[in-house]
C-alpha cells in the first residue's frame, strides 16, 4: 500500500503539538478531524470504492482541516471571513513549505489531495475534468457534511454558536435564508443574520450532499430531525418552519435515495 495512513496519523499528531490541544475550538476540530476520517471511511466502503481509493479518502479526511488550527490561534474564530481555512491548508501542503511529503511519500496523489482539501468547503463545487479528482473531492465534501452532523447534536452550543441554547432559538428566520431552502439550496453566510438563519443552515447542507452512501448515514442516524430539535425556538413561526423544513428534508433525502 502507497498510502500510510499510520504513518500520516503520526505526523499530523505531531503537527498539533503546535496548538493549545485543551482550547474548546481546537479540541472540536481534532475530533472533528478523526471522526471525518471515519465516515469518509464509511462512506467509500458503501460505495464499494478500491482500497487504495478508501485509503486516499482516509488520508484526505485527516488533512481537510488543516488549515483551521491556525485560524484558531491567530482569530480564535470558525468564520470565513477571518481567513480561508481550507485553501490556507492547501497552500500549508503544496506550498512553499510542501508539508504534504510528512505525511506521504508518493506524489502521484498531490494534484488530487490538493484539489479535495483547497475547494472542501466552497458554497459550490466548481467542475472538476478528472473523474478520480471529482470523486474524491465530492467525497470529503459529504464525510465533512456528516460529522458536522454528529458535531451539532454533541458540543456545546457556546462552541458552535457563541451563545447559549436559550438564546440560539430565539428570533425569525431571514426570508433569503427560507426562500434558498425551499429551493433545496445550501445557504450563504451572507444570507444569515439571526442565531436560527445560522442553525437552519447547518442542516440545509444536505442539499450539497453529493452520494446516495451518504444520504442513507443521515437517514439512519436520523440526524435532520434531531439537530432541528435540539433548540426550543421562541417564535411560534420559527417552529412552524423549523418543522417544515424537517418534513421537506426528509422527503428530499428519500427522493435521492
Amino acid at each position: 500500500m502507497v498510502i500510510d495512513f499510520d504513518k500520516a496519523k503520526q505526523s499530523f499528531e505531531q503537527y498539533l503539538d503546535e496548538f493549545d490541544r485543551e482550547d474548546d475550538k481546537i479540541k472540536l476540530k481534532i475530533v472533528h478531524t478523526y471522526y471525518v476520517v471515519d465516515c469518509a471511511q464509511e462512506i467509500a466502503v458503501r460505495m464499494k470504492l478500491s482500497e487504495e481509493d478508501i485509503e486516499l479518502a482516509k488520508l484526505i479526511g485527516l488533512l481537510h482541516d488543516i488549515g483551521r488550527f491556525q485560524q484558531l490561534k491567530q482569530f480564535d474564530s470558525f468564520m470565513p471571513d477571518t481567513m480561508d481555512h481550507a485553501r490556507y491548508g492547501a497552500e500549508l501542503l503544496f506550498g512553499e513549505r510542501r508539508m504534504i511529503r510528512k505525511f506521504l511519500d508518493d506524489s502521484r496523489f498531490d494534484g488530487i489531495i490538493c484539489e479535495a482539501i483547497s475547494r472542501h468547503s466552497d458554497f459550490k463545487l466548481a467542475e472538476i475534468e478528472d473523474e478520480r479528482t471529482l470523486l474524491h473531492a465530492r467525497l470529503i465534501r459529504d464525510a465533512d457534511k456528516l460529522d458536522n452532523c454528529r458535531v451539532k447534536l454533541e458540543e456545546a452550543m457556546e462552541t458552535l454558536l457563541g451563545v447559549s441554547e436559550t438564546e440560539a432559538g430565539k428570533g425569525l428566520i431571514s426570508p433569503g435564508v427560507w426562500q434558498s431552502c425551499m429551493r433545496h439550496e445550501s445557504i450563504l453566510s451572507a444570507q444569515r443574520v439571526t442565531k436560527v438563519d445560522y442553525w437552519l443552515s447547518y442542516v440545509a447542507q444536505i442539499f450539497d450532499v453529493n452520494f446516495a452512501a451518504t444520504f442513507s448515514i443521515i437517514m439512519e442516524n436520523n440526524y435532520i430531525p434531531r439537530i432541528i430539535q435540539r433548540l426550543h425556538y421562541e417564535e411560534k413561526e420559527t417552529s412552524e418552519k423549523m418543522t417544515q423544513f424537517t418534513e421537506l428534508a426528509v422527503q428530499y433525502m428519500e427522493r435521492q435515495l
